[in-house]
């Protein structure tokens, strides 16, 4: 298993490259919330391209296609990335965020009422 804090620092690497990366072209001026958060939804668009007109059995066997692979990987870097900006711009920690989410959906969704299921948590 691999050490919680290399990844803590891993992405705290991935940050500050991401955000000298930015600062280097003097991009902020141009990352408004509104423009990051329709950033990311074009990539998100991006990504769910890569799946367009595949059946859900299609779309499985993909996992396995070095080529889907990669595109996959590259989509959901970029996704990421404007994550990153986007947390940057409201001093938002994503990594806590992200632990403070998964505390709300394990209470929103408990195991012995969700296991196997796939509603919404009011329809539980």
């Amino acid at each position: 298993m691999s050490d919680p804090a290399a990844g803590g620092d891993r992405f705290a690497r991935i940050r500050d490259a991401m955000i000298a990366f930015r600062n280097a072209r003097e991009w902020k001026q141009f990352h408004d919330p509104k423009n990051l958060a329709e950033g990311l939804s074009i990539e998100a668009a991006e990504l769910l391209e890569v799946f367009q007109w595949k059946t859900t059995e299609e779309s499985r066997a993909m996992i396995t296609d070095e080529a889907a692979v990669a595109q996959v990987s590259e989509e959901v870097a970029d996704c990421f990335l404007y994550c990153i900006l986007m947390a940057d711009s409201f001093g938002i920690d994503l990594i806590r965020a992200a632990e403070q989410k998964l505390l709300r959906n394990g209470e929103k969704y408990p195991v012995e009422k969700s296991r196997g299921r796939r509603e919404k948590y009011d329809a539980l």
